[in-house]
């Protein structure tokens, strides 16, 4: 199963530019050792306030008391808490290692929550459904859609995607036969020092 890991790290007053260079040598290292296993997918920045530290990871487990462990055992946990997000399958989903890094694009995390008119006709539903699913398939031929996956929250789902620049990842957003009925969060990525995707 995979799941999206937020982690904020908090260093304590008082800790030494020596110590905190240790730790994050260390968690460099772990890094590498729980990619080789599989364990940890990708590791993205997001946008930082002044004096943030946050990272965002894409980690596989076998369930939520398994990526405990994982998580557990990396260096800088002894400073840092974790929000985990469980990510389920999604139909639309171009699927692991289908969609290969594109040099030169910025990824996004794209969130979705869809709501449908009350007034919305099964089959209006049906036929923009099916065009989504058609969409979305065309969107990771072209390298734009990376990966979708369910999250936890029923009409929400969660979407990797990779553009040359931002008008360019709304001009596909709004190309979604859903969205009109779709409202969209988007979060810049900037690569992280130990993912261990391969981007140029």
């Amino acid at each position: 199963m995979e799941y999206l890991v937020t982690m904020t790290t908090r260093v304590p007053d008082g800790t030494t530019p020596d110590a905190v260079d240790d730790v994050r040598a260390r968690e460099a290292a772990h890094t590498r050792e729980l990619a080789a296993r599989g364990r940890v997918l990708r590791l993205w920045r997001p946008p930082l306030a002044p004096g943030e530290w946050r990272t965002l990871g894409l980690f596989t487990a076998d369930d939520a008391d398994d990526l405990e462990r994982t998580l557990t055992s990396m260096p800088l946990r002894v400073w840092r808490t974790d929000e985990v997000t469980p990510l389920g399958a999604h139909p639309n989903d171009p699927g692991a290692g289908t969609v290969p890094p594109v040099p030169g694009t910025t990824e996004h995390l794209v969130t979705f929550t869809l709501d449908v008119p009350a007034g919305a006709s099964p089959d209006t539903v049906a036929e923009r459904t099916a065009g989504e699913a058609r969409r979305t398939r065309e969107l990771a031929a072209q390298g734009r859609l990376v990966r979708l996956w369910s999250l936890p929250t029923p009409g929400q789902a969660l979407g990797l995607w990779q553009h040359a620049d931002v008008d360019e990842l709304y001009d596909d957003l709004r190309s979604l036969p859903l969205a009109a009925w779709l409202t969209v969060e988007t979060v810049p990525l900037t690569p992280h020092p130990s993912d261990p995707g391969e981007r140029a």
